[in-house]
């Protein structure tokens, strides 16, 4: 319809002026149409533009949003990963003291055992002997020198027994 109407308005032009009422009012609302029409297109293109300026910035300050969450969730992770081998070592740690202890109190309660199936200590020397299965005779004078010195009493009792068993401080921490 543009060529119509540039066709019309140049063919009137090349009339020589041609000063018909009708063909100028054409002519007139024609390019008033066109200018409108221009007017609009270009209002229109802005508003376009705009649309898309906004998207675009939308979509800037979603990338920097997440690249925040991002880095935000790496950090977190780290932390945690770091906490989780530190449990962890504590928990080998942990671990291999439960197994000492538990080996120790086996043995313990198997000395506790010894001595209540023997019937008492006058048959248990403190170290684990019994005078009869030894052969030692008691009333030999080296017998209650040695084990004086060797720290058991003669009444058939270690001196230690009152001692507590100490866990090992390295194995401890």
């Amino acid at each position: 319809m543009a060529s119509s109407s540039s066709t019309y308005r140049s063919s009137s032009s090349s009339d020589g002026g041609n000063n018909n009422p009708s063909e100028s009012t054409t002519v007139v609302v024609v390019d008033e149409r066109k200018r409108k029409r221009m007017l609009s297109n270009r209002e229109s293109a802005r508003r376009s533009r705009m649309r898309k300026q906004k998207h675009v910035d939308d979509l800037t300050a979603q990338i920097n949003q997440l690249s925040n969450d991002n880095r935000q969730i790496l950090t977190s992770l780290t932390v945690t990963s770091q906490l989780y081998m530190k449990i962890q070592a504590e928990n080998s740690v942990l671990t291999a003291q439960m197994s000492e202890l538990t080996t120790r109190l086996e043995s313990l309660n198997e000395i506790v055992d010894l001595v209540t199936i023997n019937g008492g200590v006058d048959q248990f020397d403190g170290c684990g002997f019994d005078d009869r299965t030894v052969g030692i005779n008691s009333n030999d004078g080296y017998y209650d020198d040695h084990m004086m010195m060797s720290g058991v009493t003669p009444w058939g009792g270690s001196v230690y027994t009152n001692q507590p068993i100490m866990a090992n401080d390295i194995n401890m921490y």
